[in-house]
């Protein structure tokens, strides 16, 4: 869900890495006008000796599209580490949703120093869940000793590790990792990592005791009543979700309960100890997702298997499932979060006796599930359908426009987010945003655009808020925004500073 009242908050570009090449940022604007560049890596491919079998996996990431920042870059960051301390049988994939002001210093902080640690942990392999623990711990007292500023801004942390024919899911966040099971002839979504927001009970519980208020924007502003604590669930709630507050102030507003930084909500109860969970890998498990909630914010877990399941060749995957999600948020809002993807194929595993080992004995003395921590070669052509090779070559070859539809994939009707939609109107440009008939509409003049930028009741108060919560006035959200005028709140002096009016 974000940073303070939503995803609205600045986006940069994202550092990547693998041991064997350096993957660079995929997703930036070929100018200041309305053409995005989304890049399409290789198909990778790491043998398994000890279980003989392969992991063969692409990953892509596409910088959000924020009509009124046409220059914001993207905040997710991604690692993807084979043969972790030098073992052939031990690889790394982590996804990193980066929030806040210095949500990409922070991400790449994460992302960068994370694996390095659970290399140097010399338990790693006796002890999975014990040295993400630790290693997670240590990343985000290192990012609360450097010099990055992680009062307001963190990372989520969605991360995979591969031990001889075992999986160990680290979660801190609301990104996700989900793996495929055929299960007779259909083939069925599991989730690897629970997102952890206030939506779930144990987290809600665990929060309100460490202090944190929580509410929706709504029951900020006095629009619903702030004594009802019952919001459904993430599929049904839309776009107004609960969040955490302290007690005697209108920030920071994370609408997850775990991360890493935010050492602000970390006074309410926001922590970095992940949920980890372990799968015995078996011939029934076809391939795994790990994504930032780019992806899920539209797409049901189900919806992404089923779209994976369509393609033989992750690449495909990877633009068919960026473009569906994309296109879904442009049907919703009149922006797009920052979404990243990793597809990993798992290929030509069989049975194994428990007993064979190859460097990876300690992982495999564990039974076959359970859940800790609460509290490569250019492959060929893919044979699939038509449209998805259609999609990765529209991807790799040539610019995606805004003033079009932004994807040739058909949205799937399983998402669960009602279109409030009205209409498209032009914000800047000539880049097309999205227009919404829900509350009031507010205008206020968008950076160095030739016009109005429209906003919904709620979108207007996250945009604000957000903005004076990026330029150091976290603390100064009046208890009620009919309070003030939206129109002279806040506006541009010049073309890079803001002028913030007295409440």
């Amino acid at each position: 869900m974000g940073c303070v009242l939503g995803k609205n908050c600045s986006r940069y570009l994202s550092s990547t890495e693998s041991n064997s090449r350096d993957y660079d940022e995929m997703g930036s604007y070929m100018n200041t006008t309305s053409k995005h560049i989304l890049t399409q890596r290789s198909l990778d491919i790491v043998p398994v000796p000890s279980r003989n079998y392969e992991l063969q996996y692409s990953v892509l990431t596409q910088r959000g599209y924020y009509p009124d920042s046409p220059d914001k870059e993207n905040q997710d960051s991604f690692c993807i580490r084979t043969q972790v301390q030098g073992n052939p049988n031990v690889h790394f994939f982590g996804v990193f949703d980066g929030h806040g002001h210095f949500g990409t210093e922070c991400s790449t902080f994460v992302k960068d120093n994370l694996v390095k640690i659970l290399e140097d942990d010399s338990t790693l392999l006796d002890d999975p869940v014990k040295a993400y623990n630790s290693a997670l711990s240590t990343a985000n007292n290192e990012l609360r000793s450097s010099e990055i500023d992680d009062s307001f801004s963190g990372t989520t942390a969605i991360t995979v590790l591969v031990i001889g024919d075992t999986i160990y899911v680290a979660n801190v966040g609301d990104s996700r990792a989900v793996i495929a099971v055929k299960n007779g002839n259909r083939i069925v979504a599991e989730d690897l990592s629970s997102d952890q927001t206030p939506f779930r009970k144990d987290e809600y519980e665990r929060v309100k005791l460490s202090g944190a208020r929580i509410l929706t924007v709504d029951q900020v502003e006095g629009v619903k009543d702030p004594d009802i604590q019952v919001w459904g669930n993430e599929e049904s709630h839309g776009s107004d979700p609960p969040r955490l507050w302290v007690q005697n102030g209108w920030y920071p507003g994370t609408a997850f309960s775990r991360s890493v930084g935010d050492s602000t909500a970390e006074t309410i109860g926001v922590i970095s100890v992940p949920e980890v969970s372990m799968v015995r890998l078996t011939p029934n498990h076809l391939f795994f997702v790990v994504a930032s909630d780019g992806v899920f914010e539209f797409l049901s877990s189900q919806t992404v298997v089923d779209m994976v399941a369509r393609c033989t060749d992750p690449r495909d995957a990877c633009a068919a499932i960026t473009g569906e999600s994309y296109k879904i948020w442009l049907e919703h809002e009149s922006r797009t979060d920052d979404i990243t993807i990793i597809i990993v194929h798992i290929k030509g595993l069989s049975n194994t006796g428990a007993g064979d080992t190859d460097g990876t004995t300690g992982a495999n003395g564990n039974p076959a599930s359970s859940r800790a921590g609460r509290g490569s070669s250019d492959g060929s052509t893919t044979s699939g359908p038509e449209i998805y090779r259609a999609i990765r070559s529209e991807f790799t070859d040539l610019q995606l426009s805004m003033s079009r539809s932004p994807a040739i994939v058909v949205p799937s009707p399983s998402h669960q987010k009602p279109s409030e939609l009205v209409g498209l109107y032009t914000v800047m440009m000539g880049v097309s945003g999205t227009l919404c008939q829900y509350g009031r509409q507010f205008g206020l003049h968008a950076q160095g655009s030739p016009g109005c930028k429209l906003f919904t009741n709620l979108s207007a108060k996250t945009w604000l808020l957000t903005t004076l919560s990026d330029k150091g006035f976290k603390s100064h959200a009046p208890t009620s925004w009919r309070k003030i005028g939206l129109m002279s709140a806040i506006h541009f002096n010049g073309v890079s500073e803001w002028q913030p009016i007295t409440w």
